[in-house]
């Protein structure tokens, strides 16, 4: 019997499958879809499964939600409790190509592998943006060392590594010189892209683009890097205020969503932001995912413009179109990072709360002493101080991050503990 063909659905409340990870609530998933209505099961991890709304009629507790194989079965065992599911939704980036090719299994609706692609693959994203003849870094697909120097020795170094498929920056290397090619694994990552290293400020722009245009969105500066977070350092973020940045990104940030899909899309967009000789300002593509930005940006659109993303993403995948909005302008949000104090998973010893302090975030998510940071894939969530910010100025926010990474303390101890693994069925709770 094909997926799609279980009997006995008639009668049956719609059942829905949520692929899920994470452990706080980035999505407020019980909000979105009445759960009393459905039968809305969930597949997920350990680390996740406290992240689950109480009102599931299921959940199927896997080792890993971006195994195919793994989130296939669970869903055929859910699917023999509850009906053939009528959606599957996953929201987290790693998980996007999972539920796209599920969907197709079971004949549903919402954004296609095709659809994807472009969205997953850097090596197609890029070529897509250069063929319409939009600024990107010079590029090429790298097997070996000899790709990576062929590019060097005609744009310079350094030159930038990376996997065509990833997050996170996992897998992401800076590279100065042709020794460095000598420490390259070239098939722990996958395919990968070399590319010639851009030295402008990186701005992400969130949003949903429908109909051509950028309905709803803002753009943001980082303060420090995404690699520089994988080695170390703090990572913040604040929304721009400068009328003429967020006129200059709006316009190339629409072209770059053109270039790579014609459908309504949650996304996440980083660009390179600088100023030419003639004083204009120039933008150039970095890389997009077609989903909702990573770190406390959910939470902030949420807190301060009014405005769930996330919803807008889940709403997407269901096959149907959300509804339309535009998120308020009246305060500038901002968020910060605080890498893991030790190789992950480990025991937080100490942690100094920040909220309360002047200037300091209006919200934090920290672990307490004798909290466990687990070795967990959603990567910016399992971190050492997640903190958010708000102020009437791009300048105060951004005093207000520099300030907290400055004073913030947290440390931890090596802890030996690992969540056991786990088959797709021997965690499923009622």
């Amino acid at each position: 019997m094909s997926a799609s063909g279980n009997q006995g659905d008639e009668g049956r409340r719609p059942h829905v499958v949520v692929i899920h990870r994470w452990r706080d609530r980035y999505a407020h998933y019980e909000a979105y879809l009445d759960h009393a209505g459905h039968s809305v099961s969930y597949v997920t991890t350990h680390v996740g499964l406290s992240g689950v709304p109480a009102a599931a009629a299921a959940v199927t507790l896997v080792d890993a939600t971006d195994e195919l194989t793994l989130v296939r079965q669970a869903v055929r065992e859910l699917a023999a409790r509850f009906g053939s599911p009528k959606a599957i939704v996953a929201l987290k980036e790693d998980d996007l190509l999972i539920a796209a090719q599920l969907r197709a299994e079971w004949g549903l609706p919402g954004p296609t592998v095709d659809d994807l692609i472009p969205f997953r693959d850097k090596l197609e994203m890029n070529q897509r943006i250069a063929d319409r003849g939009l600024p990107v870094p010079v590029f090429a697909a790298a097997s070996a060392p000899g790709d990576v120097q062929d590019l060097a020795a005609r744009h310079g170094w350094p030159v930038v590594l990376k996997p065509t498929q990833g997050s996170s920056s996992a897998g992401i290397r800076m590279l100065r010189g042709p020794a460095d090619l000598d420490d390259v694994d070239w098939d722990a990552h996958g395919p990968l892209l070399v590319q010639a290293c851009e030295t402008d400020p990186i701005y992400h722009v969130d949003g949903l683009f429908r109909d051509g245009r950028l309905e709803a969105w803002r753009a943001s500066r980082y303060v420090n890097t995404c690699l520089g977070f994988r080695d170390g350092a703090y990572l913040g973020s604040v929304e721009e205020d400068d009328p003429a940045v967020l006129a200059a990104v709006g316009t190339w940030a629409a072209r770059f969503l053109s270039a790579l899909t014609d459908k309504a899309t949650v996304f996440h967009l980083e660009v390179f932001v600088g100023v030419g000789s003639d004083g204009a300002i120039r933008c150039s593509f970095l890389e997009v995912g077609a989903r909702v930005g990573g770190s406390e940006i959910p939470f902030i659109w949420r807190d301060l413009h009014g405005h769930d993303l996330m919803e807008a993403a889940f709403v997407l995948q269901l096959g149907e179109q959300p509804a339309k909005g535009t998120p308020g302008r009246d305060e500038v949000g901002g968020w910060l990072l605080i890498p893991a104090p030790a190789e992950r998973p480990c025991l937080i010893t100490e942690v100094t709360p920040m909220t309360g302090r002047q200037p300091g975030p209006y919200a934090e998510s920290l672990l307490a002493p004798g909290d466990i940071l687990p070795a967990a894939d959603a990567y910016y969530e399992h971190v050492g101080g997640r903190f958010r910010f708000r102020g009437p100025t791009s300048a105060d926010v951004e005093q207000a991050i520099r300030t907290t990474a400055a004073d913030f303390r947290v440390a931890a101890e090596p802890c030996p503990v690992e969540t056991p693994a786990l088959n797709p069925t021997a965690g499923e709770q009622p």
